[in-house]
């Protein structure tokens, strides 16, 4: 009787929380509007994260590898969870709909992009977003929206039940974005998911970087979620007509870009939308663009409803390096001198990180203008200082000295020392020369898109850092074309200078800078200071085998972290996930990937069964043709 009794509670038990549990989901692609990337589910947990086990696969179909690795694809999606279903994108801009315990697909959108052009990383998209319209009852078209915003600029709204195009927006349920300045096929892209605030959807772009002086405007714009008309539009570098009335003496400049290409965010009780702007075109060469570049390089914070900017703050003067503010906003709620104060948490390509107030963009720790190395190079005038928070340190490496150049072997070292003492090398901000310049770090980073996580339990900031350093050289015009040096070339048509940059790798084509060359980094939030950083996966199977080298990989892909006490991240060239103690940062669970994870994970609790799932994209990185392209979504989960 007594073990009938026990089954009968427990059937009763269960089917009471099918019943009533909902979906602990993950609605947006940084969990909550503000980005942090916290998730407050704990079934999963310190104690059992071992035993996570895959509990589904399901693969797009969407993976190109071209001959010449030029149109390579990428599967960087965080999927969305929202009205019990979730949400993926693909690298060619497939919309799917899957079933979130199963993996089944229960519906896909093909807008069949243009694949013939030229979008810079290949085909790459990072996810949609949902938006539940309230003048709408349940059950009517389009009561929830997903939006894409694709490779070849146009703004998709789907039924979110159906994947059915939404009519009532724009033209059948999409909108062009081909309407800017200096518009090129191709050159003009999205990679990121849109921004939605209230009824308003906002959008940025992506621009090829290095082709040429006038790119296209990096014109930020939103509109309205129902009929998709534009609301407003504001494009980081005003054109030079808006400083006419100050006579000959205003600075005059030929220059595009400054995109925001990354993930903004989003405050609703303030009515703001946090925006990360990219540099200013061309990215090697500003002398056709002098002045700080206002507002490249920077997170500005835009009234949602008008556009109008509240403030700006810049982390790069004049950008020469492609120091890109790559990283999304994060907003939070910190401790700091005994109250509560709301923040953005923004860092970018230098690793270094700033702490703003999210009213005003002051910086809640101080940040210091110090003199940098000047430009040698005629026509160039590089910014005499650049902003340095006193506070939290520096997360990367800033400089390379010639006795820490590094090599698996001595012939190895010897050839990265003879290619790294001709280079200008005076540490970050060393401008690109005729000569070659050392950059520390190089334009992968420190802090990439990839981003970072904040538990607010703990205070910490979870951060994955890459330390790798590049050669840049300026070419004369008139050498550019008997120049065949091996590298990343950029003709930047419209100026004096073509630019050449590589990373610098030795014979074995490991980095020439000394490992970790990649680490996961705790900040403490409130002291400013690092909790611990540890390196992050391996570079062992990276172009060949590397026996008994060190650890630490490159990684592409950002963290999450939740109230197991957990942090999860992928995104390294040995192609795993892992878990590790949030307190600690001592690894807790790995698995093995089908390829590089290089995207962000996302965990969601589904209210029937109260099982919690871990969920990965994984499908190799376009542009890092060493490594395997896959096109598996990946789920895990407790037995």
């Amino acid at each position: 009787m007594l073990i009938l009794l026990c089954s009968a509670a427990a059937v009763f038990s269960t089917r009471a929380f099918s019943q009533a549990a909902p979906d602990a989901g993950w609605p947006t692609y940084g969990h909550d509007p503000g980005g942090m990337r916290y998730s407050p589910l704990a079934e999963i947990n310190r104690d059992n994260v071992s035993k996570l086990k895959v509990a589904w696969v399901f693969h797009t179909g969407d993976v190109q590898n071209s001959p010449d690795g030029s149109k390579r694809s990428g599967f960087e999606t965080t999927p969305i969870l929202v009205g019990g279903m979730l949400y993926i994108t693909t690298a060619f801009n497939r919309v799917i709909a899957l079933d979130p315990a199963t993996g089944r697909q229960k519906w896909s959108y093909d807008p069949k992009i243009d694949r013939t052009l030229d979008y810079g990383d290949g085909f790459v998209n990072r996810g949609g977003t949902a938006w539940a319209d309230a003048s709408r009852s349940a059950g009517q078209a389009c009561r929830t929206r997903i939006f894409e915003a694709t490779q070849d600029a146009r703004l998709i709204a789907l039924d979110a039940a159906n994947g059915k195009p939404c009519a009532d927006f724009g033209k059948g349920g999409e909108i062009s974005l081909r309407d800017v300045p200096g518009y090129r096929a191709g050159w003009y892209h999205m990679t990121s998911p849109p921004a939605v605030i209230d009824d308003v959807v906002i959008v940025g772009s992506a621009i090829n970087d290095n082709h040429s002086v006038d790119m296209p405007a990096g014109v930020v714009r939103a509109f309205d979620a129902r009929s998709g008309a534009l609301r407003w539009s504001w494009d980081p570098i005003p054109p030079n007509s808006a400083h006419s009335d100050a006579g000959e003496s205003a600075p005059k400049w030929e220059t595009g870009a400054a995109n925001a290409w990354s993930i903004m965010a989003v405050d609703q009780q303030r009515d703001l939308v946090f925006v990360p702007t990219g540099s200013a075109s061309p990215d090697f060469y500003g002398g056709l663009r002098p002045g700080d570049n206002k507002w490249a390089n920077s997170v500005v914070a835009l009234h949602a409803k008008t556009g109008k900017l509240v403030w700006g703050f810049q982390l790069v003067h004049h950008d020469l390096w492609d120091y890109d503010t790559a990283s999304p906003p994060l907003l939070a709620t910190l401790l700091h001198d005994g109250k509560q104060l709301p923040v953005v948490i923004q860092g970018n390509k230098t690793g270094l990180l700033f702490v703003l107030n999210r009213d005003t963009g002051e910086p809640v720790f101080p940040v210091e203008e110090r003199a940098v190395p000047q430009s040698d190079v005629p026509g160039e005038a590089a910014s005499p200082t650049q902003p340095f928070p006193v506070a939290p340190p520096p997360l990367a490496p800033q400089q390379l000295a010639l006795n820490e150049i590094w090599g698996p072997t001595a012939e190895d070292r010897d050839a990265c020392q003879q290619v790294i003492q001709k280079l200008r090398n005076e540490g970050i901000y060393t401008p690109p020369s005729i000569q070659g310049t050392l950059a520390v770090p190089g334009n992968l980073g420190g802090m990439t898109w990839s981003g970072y996580a904040f538990d607010p339990q703990h205070g910490l900031l979870f951060v994955n850092i890459n330390n790798l350093v590049a050669r840049v050289r300026l070419i004369p015009r008139d050498k550019v074309r008997s120049d065949n040096e091996d590298g990343d070339y950029g003709p930047q048509t419209g100026s004096p200078y073509g630019m050449l940059r590589r990373f610098l790798q030795s014979p074995s084509d490991l980095p020439c800078s000394p490992p970790p060359w990649g680490t996961l980094t705790a900040v403490d939030m409130t002291e400013g200071k690092i909790r611990w950083q540890i390196p992050l996966g391996s570079m062992e199977t990276f172009g060949g085998s590397h026996k008994g080298i060190p650890a630490g990989s490159i990684s592409l892909g950002g963290p999450i972290a939740t109230a197991g006490g957990l942090v999860f991240i992928a995104g390294t060239t040995d192609s795993k996930i892992r878990a590790f103690d949030a307190e600690t940062g001592r690894e807790l669970w790995t698995a093995q990937l089908p390829a590089s994870g290089n995207a962000t994970p996302m965990t969601y609790r589904l209210g029937s069964t109260g099982r919690q799932y871990l969920v990965i994209a994984a499908g190799g990185h376009p542009k890092i043709t060493e490594e395997i392209l896959s096109d598996a979504l990946v789920a895990f989960a407790l037995p």
